[in-house]
C-alpha cells in the first residue's frame, strides 16, 4: 500500500486519511502490530491498537517500539491531515518518553497526536499513548519535514 501513489494528488491529506478510515484500510504495519487509524481531523490523529504477545520483548513486556510506532503514526498523520494534495512529509525526529510498561493484559491503547505548528518545511507535533482508563504509557514529540511531491503521471496505479 502506498496511499500517495494511489491518490496521485487528487485528495488533500485530511480527505485521504478519512478515506482510509471509511474503507477500513490499513497499511501492512497496522496488520503486523494490530492497530488502526480511528479518528482524523485537521491537525489531530488518533490510532487504536491492542498490544499483545506478538510485540513482547525478552523481558516479558511490550517492546518500546510498539509505543513508538503508534505515536510516530499519530504524529505523522496529524501533520498529513493539514497538507495539500501535492505535499508529503517524513519524520525527522521522534522523542518518546516511556511512563509505564505495557503487557498483553494492558488492553486496548490509544495514541492521539496534535499538531503544534506546521511551517513551509517543518512541522512539530506532540502525542500521548493511553489505556482505556486514561493511564499514560508513553508520550512523544516529533519534528517532521514537509515537502512538495513530484507531479503525478496520468498512468493509473495498478
Amino acid at each position: 500500500m502506498n496511499v500517495l501513489e494511489e491518490n496521485q494528488g487528487r485528495l488533500d491529506g485530511l480527505a485521504l486519511l478519512q478515506s482510509l478510515i471509511d474503507t477500513q484500510r490499513r497499511p501492512p504495519i497496522g496488520d503486523t502490530l494490530d492497530f488502526n487509524l480511528v479518528e482524523i481531523e485537521a491537525g489531530r490523529a488518533v490510532f487504536r491498537g491492542v498490544p499483545g504477545r506478538h510485540a513482547y520483548n525478552p523481558l516479558g513486556t511490550i517492546h518500546g517500539g510498539y509505543a513508538a510506532t503508534l505515536l510516530d503514526s499519530a504524529c505523522g498523520c496529524a501533520v498529513h491531515s493539514t497538507l495539500a494534495a501535492n505535499q508529503g512529509y517524513t519524520t525527522l525526529e521522534l522523542k518518546v518518553s516511556y511512563h509505564k510498561a505495557m503487557t498483553a493484559e494492558t488492553g486496548p491503547v490509544t495514541a492521539e497526536a496534535r499538531v503544534i505548528t506546521v511551517g513551509k518545511r517543518v512541522a512539530f507535533t506532540e502525542g500521548k499513548l493511553v489505556d482505556a482508563s486514561g493511564q499514560v504509557y508513553a508520550s512523544a514529540t516529533s519534528t517532521l519535514l514537509v515537502f512538495d511531491l513530484p507531479p503525478s503521471s496520468d498512468k493509473p496505479v495498478p
